[in-house]
């Protein structure tokens, strides 16, 4: 069975549940303002990302065999790197126009926070979750205007 060494159980679920949190809130504004992607991507991946970072911290506590290093911000890296492939995902080109940006930069954000909570960052991620939500809330207006005016002759449909 599982101890973990660094960290206890109840720190582990508490960045576990904070990443959650924080990113369910990315997830819930996307999914009310009927944007491409709904909540559950958030989550998945702020989680998976905490967890990462929290086994590769565990494992570069318990590791004894000094043949190898194990370097955290190679890992972060690599997270980033694969959500922003994600993020790519979610955006979708007609003629001039280019449509969800916002969300793919909140599933990138997304993975940062997961990330930030899982190094028990938990404060920086809560005001970063906080601060991208406002962003996006304050702008929704915004862009829906915006991707108006880029559209073609009557297609200004989102």
């Amino acid at each position: 069975m599982f101890t973990p060494v660094s960290l206890g159980w109840g720190e582990m679920l508490t960045r576990l549940g904070a990443a959650a949190l924080f990113s369910a809130a990315l997830g819930i504004e996307r999914y009310k303002n009927r944007k491409p992607v709904d909540f559950r991507p958030f989550l998945i991946i702020a989680v998976v990302s905490a967890a990462l970072m929290i086994a590769i911290t565990e494992f570069a506590t318990t590791a004894s065999d000094e043949t190898f290093s194990i370097d955290p911000a190679k890992v972060f890296n690599g997270i980033l790197t694969g959500i922003g492939f994600l993020g790519a995902g979610a955006l979708f080109r007609d003629d001039n126009v280019v449509r969800g940006a916002g969300s793919a930069a909140a599933i990138w954000a997304s993975g940062g926070i997961g990330i930030m909570c899982g190094l028990g960052y938990l404060w920086l991620a809560g005001v970063i979750a906080a601060g991208v939500v406002l962003l996006l809330l304050l702008s929704n207006d915004l862009a829906d205007v915006h991707t108006a005016e880029q559209a073609p002759e009557g297609d200004e449909d989102d």
